[in-house]
């Protein structure tokens, strides 16, 4: 009984870490692509653009779910895709 117990938390700890590296490598992507998104097509007027940029890459994934929800919205009613 005993091995058995130690492989389904070994099995269950495997679990966790693949979900968490794929979490991971989903919000590195979103991340990465409202970098890319804001540096194509925010854009010149003054400096929001060198703002957003800033702002993703210094607040992570919370830069880029703020950029996503609030600017980008924005940006397209505004100026199109």
């Amino acid at each position: 009984m005993g091995a058995v117990r130690v492989w389904r938390l070994r099995m269950m700890g495997a679990s966790f870490m693949l979900f968490f590296f794929c979490l991971a490598v989903t919000a590195l992507i979103f991340w990465i692509w409202m970098i890319v998104e804001c540096a194509t097509k925010e854009p010149s007027q003054g400096n929001d653009k060198i703002v957003w940029i800033v702002v993703i890459i210094f607040a992570q994934l919370i830069g880029a779910l703020i950029y996503y929800f609030i600017r980008r919205p924005q940006r397209i009613s505004q100026y199109g895709s």
